[in-house]
């Protein structure tokens, strides 16, 4: 869905002097909560800062303070190459917390996968070498370093992996999981584990969120006492739902999601 952008103009903003957007960087507003406050502080030439864009919870719409030709005041030497959103939120959010906010994190992942089309650029997760030296693709504003200003947001636990999903378009399974951590689980869990056979798409660095899955599945595997109907259905389920569901209620019983605690936490039931 293409986002509404609704006008904030900021005075402050530059020419980009020349230089080529390369990245796509993603910041936390430590304040603001809602893109109309953030377009009130950015609206003063007081401030002497801007962004590109603010996201936050309203579906479908963002803030647009200066025009991505134009050259934002948000990370230090960083501005003439980078296209820039803040996030109505805190880098000090936990994970539980960003999880309460998937609108945001949608709006976000739609506005990368605009910017990345704008400018021709990859949907890729850049590692702070790579922003800080001449990669293309996607990063947080911690990623730039001293050189974008030395900041930390958008925090440890925001879910770059899984916006960068939804911007490219893949489709999540219904507990959360995109298609590439089944892969990876089942390559972790049942082979030698050769980098030769490391699947493809898996991100070099794996996500706090996957351990945390691991860890549930191989907990789950030392579990007793299941009908077979329900371990079927398990089987079947963490196996990445390959082949015929098996034969069991189209709606799955309570006492089975207790068997699968996290699954409630990260997911919808599939039914």
């Amino acid at each position: 869905m293409t986002l509404v952008r609704k006008s904030f103009p900021s005075p402050n903003y530059s020419s980009r002097g020349g230089s080529s957007v390369r990245l796509v960087v993603i910041h936390t507003a430590e304040g603001a909560r809602t893109i109309e406050e953030l377009g009130n502080f950015f609206a003063s030439a007081s401030s002497g800062v801007s962004s590109h864009t603010g996201i936050d919870d309203t579906p479908g719409v963002i803030g647009e303070y200066v025009r991505r030709e134009y050259k934002a005041w948000t990370a230090a030497g960083a501005n003439p190459v980078a296209v820039q959103t803040e996030l109505c939120a805190f880098a000090g959010w936990s994970s539980a917390e960003w999880s309460q906010h998937p609108q945001m994190l949608r709006n976000c992942a739609d506005w990368i996968a605009e910017e990345a089309e704008a400018f021709g650029l990859p949907l890729t997760k850049l590692t702070p070498a790579q922003a800080q030296g001449s990669g293309r693709g996607v990063c947080q504003h911690v990623d730039l370093g001293n050189w974008g200003g030395g900041h930390w947001d958008c925090g440890t636990s925001f879910p770059l992996d899984q916006v960068l999903a939804m911007a490219r378009g893949e489709e999540e399974d219904e507990m959360g999981y995109p298609p590439e951590f089944w892969d990876w689980s089942n390559w972790y869990l049942t082979t030698d584990r050769a980098p030769s056979s490391r699947p493809s798409g898996v991100p070099n660095e794996i996500p706090d969120a996957w351990w945390d899955g691991l860890n549930e599945i191989q907990a789950i595997g030392k579990r007793y006492g299941m009908t077979d109907g329900e371990r079927n259905w398990i089987d079947w389920y963490l196996g990445g739902k390959k082949g015929p569901r098996p034969n069991v209620p189209q709606t799955i019983p309570d006492r089975w999601w207790d068997d699968e605690e996290w699954a409630l936490t990260r997911g919808t039931k599939p039914t």
